[in-house]
């Protein structure tokens, strides 16, 4: 046998060879659990409701990773499917918060995707309209038409995406609880030109740090603002405010919060628990002393409440 330096010749190239095939190895793995990611409009032309004729393109703030986005015109759907799963997975239509202002497309749209693909769930991030007079007519249902019109396509479409037609819910942060909230009480009234008896349920309801009410004593004024406008009556107030319109066939609903959130009173989400307690509604909640507004810099609480989530789908029967 020769010797190079000391080390057998088989030695060197069988470690080489290992080497090479762990490699492959992990390149072919992370290839084949990559999720497979497709961004389809909303709406075929332009969406219902849009006023002007010469639209602007949405403003990015981060060219590079598109972070947080406004001025959004044409709504989307980014559809993040698991690779390597045959058979139907659950649903969860990601609503990214921003106080109807922007949204914080990547750390509560594409990154919660990741994490829910990782547990085999198909994820779809909604990069909805904000609230604009200048824009669009009613302003204030828009970003509502917008997730009714994600829900009736992702039903419509849950053969071809493999994707559980029972089991497709909405999660929603900060402002996007708000909608996703706004979801499961207003379901039986459609704000997108759909097709006669489209059902626009969600099958569950995961709201993390939600605004929920637009009253002054725990409201977020900024989303409730940038949403209805500074001039509001108490028929628009309790329509949107989400603890006003619980009942007892609402979907089931899973709720988190930080107690020593700064930005939205945990008030909204115990008061939302309390309505939905008096009307019999399924629901779970969970409250962190620490975790500030959205669980930030990945603090213990946020794998805490996202793992107590995929056990409460589990134990719902959502999630195998």
């Amino acid at each position: 046998m020769i010797k190079l330096s000391g080390i057998d010749i088989d030695l060197f190239f069988f470690k080489r060879r290992s080497i090479l095939l762990l490699l492959l190895f992990l390149m072919g793995y992370a290839c084949c659990c990559q999720p497979v990611i497709q961004e389809i409009p909303l709406f075929e032309g332009r969406p219902p409701g849009t006023r002007i004729q010469k639209i602007e393109e949405e403003k990015r703030y981060d060219p590079v990773v598109d972070s947080l986005v406004s001025r959004v015109i044409f709504p989307t759907l980014s559809i993040f499917k698991p690779a390597g799963i045959k058979h139907a997975t659950p649903a969860v239509i990601i609503v990214p918060g921003g106080g109807y202002h922007t949204l914080l497309i990547e750390r509560e749209g594409r990154k919660m995707a990741n994490a829910l693909n990782e547990k085999g769930i198909t994820a779809f991030v909604l990069k909805y309209r904000l609230p604009s007079t200048e824009y669009f007519d009613n302003r204030q249902v828009v970003p509502l038409m917008d997730l009714q019109q994600a829900i009736y396509l992702v039903r419509k479409n849950a053969a071809k995406w493999g994707v559980n037609p029972e089991a497709i819910g909405v999660m929603g942060f900060s402002a996007g609880g708000h909608l996703a909230l706004m979801a499961g009480t207003h379901y039986d009234t459609s704000f997108i030109p759909s097709l006669p008896h489209t059902h626009l349920k969600p099958d569950f309801l995961i709201l993390v740090n939600p605004v929920v009410s637009f009253y002054d004593s725990t409201t977020h004024s900024g989303s409730r603002d940038n949403l209805l406008g500074t001039n509001q009556n108490a028929q628009t107030l309790n329509f949107f405010s989400g603890e006003k319109n619980v009942r007892n066939n609402m979907p089931p609903v899973f709720l988190a919060h930080a107690l020593n959130d700064k930005v939205v009173k945990v008030e909204n989400t115990l008061n939302l628990f309390n309505a939905l307690r008096g009307q019999g509604v399924i629901s779970e909640i969970h409250i962190y002393a620490k975790g500030d507004h959205g669980f930030l810099n990945n603090t213990p609480p946020r794998d805490e409440w996202l793992n107590s989530c995929f056990y409460w789908m589990k134990s719902m029967g959502w999630l195998d």
